[in-house]
């Protein structure tokens, strides 16, 4: 059975909280579903995020790439021979990772459709289950403690912050980020995990400063995920060093290259692998698999991505595993959705549909 079609649709979901980072604000997810149709028109669904600040990937660069490259490389391979068809998209374009793991989810995703088992089943999986984080924007001290009490109430025991962005009238980040903190712990109680994100937005001083200063207030932190700027491995190895909370490489790692060189350098105990950086299923279970030959801990997280995203993220963790709870919570801030089923939330889990592949569709 052939590839008769690649299609490209754009959509802008809206969030029912901004979501707030060191390097953006977002009240929108922007992003494109790429759709590969076989000759019997089964659909499988990929998804490529718009993501300026970290992939630099568009969606109308994602587009472009998928009509003008994609496509017509796709049309008439074998619909169910995955691997040689992920290679050669792999292969036809230079980074463009979002469209990239937009084609490759998507023929997984066929190919999971067409023998009737979930995607988990794909790749190798039973569990329909996974265990999420819950993210909390960068906000005042009194919204964050309000946030996470809520977060904790609704049965998340794991939550992620936002730090390394400085407050209205606020000249130091780093010692904003403790207080923060602080009131975030005395909400969530002693036994949430709480974990932050920097998204790059601290100097390796500052890091060092702002982690000690939580270490010095008993306010357990289980990690630290990307604190400085992501060229910057010398300042991650430096801060690694001199901090006892692990160190997550996020936005430093896209590929193997980068995972092979944070790790010769030993710059991070961790890597968030994401589809949307790395190009897609295949190039994340290799990293995955580096990390773990290499004691590496791992995560699997996504952009602000719909159900197609997400749930390719979580079946891959069901497949595979992580060493920690991983960061699929993106479809939990969509206020409606342009898709039928698909993953929802019980608490702090997220359950894939026991359908064939994504159990992903389009309103009828």
């Amino acid at each position: 059975m052939t590839i008769a079609a690649v299609r490209a649709h754009p959509v802008s979901v809206p969030l029912h909280t901004p979501f707030v980072t060191a390097l953006r604000t977002a009240t929108t997810v922007e992003s494109l579903l790429v759709e590969v149709v076989d000759a019997d028109g089964r659909s499988g669904l990929g998804e490529a995020p718009q993501v300026w600040m970290v992939t630099g990937d568009s969606v109308a660069g994602a587009q472009a790439c998928v009509e003008q490259v994609l496509a017509p490389l796709l049309v008439g391979r074998d619909a169910d021979d995955v691997a040689a068809s992920t290679r050669a998209v792999h292969r036809a374009v230079v980074r463009n990772t979002g469209a990239r793991a937009a084609a490759d989810t998507a023929l997984h995703d066929l190919a999971a459709r067409r023998l009737g088992v979930p995607l988990v089943r794909l790749l190798g999986g039973t569990r329909l289950r996974v265990p999420t984080d819950v993210t909390l924007p960068a906000g005042d001290a009194e919204a964050l403690h309000a946030a996470a009490a809520a977060r904790v109430g609704e049965g998340f025991d794991v939550l992620k912050v936002k730090v390394g962005k400085a407050g209205p009238g606020e000249r130091d980040a780093a010692a904003a980020d403790v207080r923060r903190i602080r009131r975030i712990r005395e909400a969530a109680g002693p036994q949430a995990r709480i974990r932050l994100d920097a998204n790059q937005g601290w100097t390796p001083r500052e890091a060092v400063r702002a982690i000690r200063g939580m270490q010095d207030a008993g306010l357990d932190i289980e990690l630290v995920e990307q604190p400085v700027p992501a060229h910057d491995l010398d300042g991650l190895a430096w801060v690694s060093e001199r901090v006892d909370v692990p160190i997550l490489a996020d936005e430093a790692v896209f590929g193997v290259r980068d995972l092979v060189e944070v790790i010769r350098r030993r710059a991070a105990d961790m890597v968030n692998v994401k589809l949307a950086k790395c190009g897609g299923l295949g190039p994340a279970r290799t990293l995955l698999e580096l990390a773990a030959a290499h004691d590496v801990g791992t995560m699997v997280g996504s952009m602000m991505e719909t159900e197609v995203g997400v749930g390719a993220a979580a079946s891959l963790v069901a497949a595979y595993g992580t060493t920690v709870v991983s960061d699929l919570d993106a479809v939990w801030w969509l206020a409606s959705t342009p898709l039928t089923g698909g993953l929802r939330y019980e608490g702090a889990e997220v359950v894939l549909p026991d359908a064939p592949g994504l159990g992903v569709g389009w309103p009828a």
